[in-house]
């Protein structure tokens, strides 16, 4: 088992972090794998994802998943909603039988920063500089706030989202004696939105997700 993290968000929402340890015939035991996808280690993200699912709940019909048009995976009856990351040898998955979810996980890199002025609005950009943080944890914090807009796209599903335009830091982040960040966003594609965005960091793992 390569369980690398688990958090139960409440009592209908969960979500896990598995890191990729394990053989592709490990996951194939538990996971049909429906999608073409050719190439091994997309494979093994693909098939960690949905391991993950069941993980979070022991009934949930993996068979029953579908895609959208949008590439969206989903439960066609919506008994859970749920949504999937991969990063690097990390699957992360959240699930709910109740509200729709986004999730993301991120490697912390330095390549974030030098494209970070394509996702990032200049009220954004300022609000890093305001901070005035030592290298690594600016890196942090921007990857952070990537996974955060990241975790949001997932959460709406339909697609066509720009990152600047569409999803906004509304205000000010906050810290829990857990080590969780809260932040406020805007998410303003159609009639605007408020959500409120859930992130930690590890060693070198960002994760961030919404519930709502």
């Amino acid at each position: 088992m390569a369980l690398f993290y688990q958090h139960n968000i409440n009592h209908s929402t969960r979500l896990a972090i598995w890191r990729i340890e394990e053989p592709e015939e490990f996951f194939l035991e538990r996971v049909p794998l429906k999608k073409d996808v050719t190439h091994p280690y997309k494979r093994l993200q693909h098939l960690a994802g949905r391991y993950l699912l069941l993980e979070l709940f022991n009934d949930f019909p993996l068979s029953e998943i579908m895609v959208a048009d949008t590439r969206k995976p989903y439960l066609p009856g919506e008994k859970y909603h749920f949504s999937i990351s991969h990063c690097g040898n990390f699957a992360a998955a959240a699930a709910s039988s109740e509200k729709r979810v986004g999730i993301d996980i991120e490697l912390v890199t330095p390549r974030i920063e030098r494209i970070s002025h394509k996702f990032l609005t200049e009220k954004e950009q300022d609000f890093l500089r305001e901070w005035e943080l030592f290298d690594r944890l600016q890196l942090e914090l921007v990857t952070t706030l990537w996974s955060a807009k990241e975790a949001v796209f997932k959460w709406y599903g339909n697609g066509k989202v720009d990152f600047r335009e569409h999803i906004k830091l509304a205000g000010p982040l906050h810290y829990t004696a857990s080590e969780w960040m809260h932040l406020p966003f805007s998410f303003e594609k159609e009639a605007p939105v408020d959500l409120n965005i859930q992130a930690k960091i590890f060693e070198h793992l960002v994760l961030a997700f919404t519930v709502s």
